[in-house]
């Protein structure tokens, strides 16, 4: 497993990013719809109770992704490997993402997220043993211009 880290210092609030991180992911997901066969279909928008960072909000899409291939490529690739599905699940300022292809059943990419309002000077805030914070391939972190 590969972990990297990311600190990106933002020019916001924890509490204004949720506004803007809510109304980018629905005006992408408007503007990627374009007709059969394209954009973003929900399959589940339920709130969950149980967690150990609180309430939130679970999601299943699948992302049709074929539209952003050249046509000779998408002729080559069965259907299966042309859409990308999510499963979220958002207990805001924490959030878990998991992105699968069925094409390729053993890929998948997990992404666990914190917002913290400071610069991203905090260190291991997913509360990692140092054996996983060793294979760590660094961590970047950004400046606010």
């Amino acid at each position: 497993m590969l972990i990297k880290e990311y600190r990106i210092p933002l020019p916001l609030s924890v509490d204004e990013y949720k506004i803007a991180q809510l109304y980018m992911i629905a005006k992408k997901s408007r503007e990627e719809s374009q007709g059969v066969g394209s954009g973003v279909e929900i399959l589940q928008n339920q709130p969950y109770d149980e967690s150990p960072f609180g309430p939130g909000q679970y999601t299943y899409k699948i992302y049709h992704v074929g539209h952003h291939l050249p046509a000779w490529l998408k002729a080559l690739l069965p259907k299966s490997a042309l859409t990308i599905e999510e499963k979220a699940w958002n207990s805001y300022p924490y959030t878990k993402t998991r992105y699968t292809c069925p094409f390729i059943e053993k890929f998948s990419i997990e992404i666990e997220t914190k917002y913290f309002d400071d610069c991203g000077h905090q260190s291991n805030v997913f509360g990692l043993p140092n054996s996983e914070i060793d294979r760590q391939i660094g961590i970047v972190l950004g400046k606010i211009p």
